[in-house]
């Protein structure tokens, strides 16, 4: 099938590369030729494991190509609309111009029995006012909302071996017809027996920012469960290990520390309370607050942290980071925990040097007024305290012996609960964490 994949960032690059490798003839469109010409040459403009290799293999295949041109989308069955829903700025509620935007760009190349397919997280109602535009404009057009569920670090993964489908369809004779077109994009994955669900346009839409808020939910519970036990003695860890053997709860998602960032779930969850409200239903969502609330603190308890190690002032103090993604394995740097906390203690009077294995570049660009460095070792040269603020593998893994004779205090902060605490006490570090007792 001949498909086309509108907007190459993080999600719609995964995507066209995928659909090019389950055998389908892709052209992705954006209108950022830096991008384009980024990854027509086979030189991903993300971090993302694997995907170099999935984009390199699928441009020599011959059945993938980028353009900055609509007009290469024509003669393509199924579009996918894989552009960005950010928050407004003053706002909780998400900015729609993109989609609009790509939606209207594809009218004038669409054709009777063509399919547009939304992947990008909106606001309930959106696909039905866009089906209207498209149907109005091109009869014969139909559209479907097939939301995406990729996680940064394992995206080429989940694109082509997903945990479910979902599938947003028209009533009648049309859904049957959007059912079977999105069959054939998707004819390896559904004949391995991957869970489908169908449903209407709104279900769709809500499957995406209901399980980001459910996601965001888990998290700000342990983290809440945290900041009592930092009160009481008792330890997070175990407690979450305990709860997470009732296969009711699961232990996935219960790890306290810093909290969630990114480009998802802090504006989808702001985007679903505003929403609500817009619907009459405000208060059916008043506890996403709250978890919004309780992420938010987690930065500043980390900063209070880092301040009480550091025998309360946290000034002319050395202080190493390490992590600036908000997550490991990605380069995405929006709305970054470890950022965040890098920045006030440097406001706070700290010597702040942040070090990350994919992300110094891009945190470089948007906050440069902090000091990088390459590697941990060199972050950590004569450091009064380091901070582990996103859980990269290299991290975990390092030697405290070895990595103690760079600092000039072995004082760890270790703000996702990752390291191994015996080990680093042992080698004579104080080793602190949120939810956890100072020994």
């Amino acid at each position: 099938m001949k498909i086309s994949v509108i907007g190459c960032g993080y999600l719609g690059a995964v995507h066209a590369a995928s659909m090019a490798e389950l055998g389908h003839e892709v052209v992705g469109v954006d209108v950022d030729a830096a991008k384009v010409e980024s990854l027509q040459r086979g030189a991903p403009p993300f971090h993302e494991p694997g995907f170099g290799e999935l984009l390199g293999r699928t441009l020599a295949s011959g059945r993938l190509t980028f353009s900055t041109d609509f007009a290469d989308a024509a003669g393509s069955r199924v579009h996918f609309v894989c552009v960005g829903t950010p928050q407004k700025r003053g706002e909780y509620a998400a900015d729609l111009r993109y989609v609009e935007a790509a939606t209207e760009a594809l009218l004038p190349v669409l054709a009777s029995g063509d399919l547009v397919v939304g992947k990008s997280t909106v606001p309930v109602g959106t696909a039905a006012r866009l089906a209207e535009m498209v149907e109005g404009k091109v009869p014969g057009a139909l559209l479907a909302w097939n939301p995406e569920f990729l996680r940064e670090g394992f995206a080429v993964q989940d694109t082509l071996h997903p945990d479910r489908l979902v599938y947003g369809l028209p009533a009648g004779a049309d859904g049957d017809t959007a059912r079977a077109l999105l069959d054939e994009v998707y004819a390896q994955i559904v004949e391995r027996g991957t869970p489908k669900v169908e449903s209407d346009y709104a279900t769709a839409e809500m499957v995406k920012t209901a399980a980001n808020s459910f996601l965001a939910t888990k998290i700000s519970f342990i983290n809440a469960m945290a900041e009592l036990c930092e009160a009481t003695g008792a330890d997070v860890k175990l407690l979450a290990d305990a709860i997470g053997y009732d296969d009711r709860i699961g232990r996935k998602f219960l790890n306290a520390g810093l909290g969630f960032g990114g480009g998802c779930l802090p504006k989808d969850i702001r985007a679903f309370m505003a929403r609500a409200g817009e619907l009459g239903a405000d208060q059916a969502l008043t506890f996403l607050k709250e978890v919004d609330n309780i992420n938010m603190r987690r930065r500043i308890r980390m900063v209070e942290l880092a301040r009480e190690v550091c025998d309360g002032s946290l000034l002319g103090k050395r202080v190493a980071v390490l992590g600036a993604a908000f997550k490991p394995d990605s380069d995405d740097i929006r709305d970054s925990p470890a950022l965040n906390v890098a920045a006030q203690l440097q406001l706070q009077g700290a010597v702040v040097r942040v070090t990350d294995p994919a992300a110094v570049e891009n945190s470089r660009r948007q906050w440069p007024h902090l000091d990088y460095a390459d590697s941990p070792e060199e972050a950590a040269e004569q450091a009064d305290a380091v901070l582990v603020l996103t859980e990269w593998r290299q991290y975990r893994e390092l030697d405290p012996q070895e990595f103690g004779k760079v600092v000039r205090s072995r004082r760890m902060l270790d703000g996702r609960n990752a390291l191994d605490r015996d080990l680093w006490e042992a080698a004579g570090w104080t080793y602190r964490a949120l939810g956890r007792r100072a020994t």
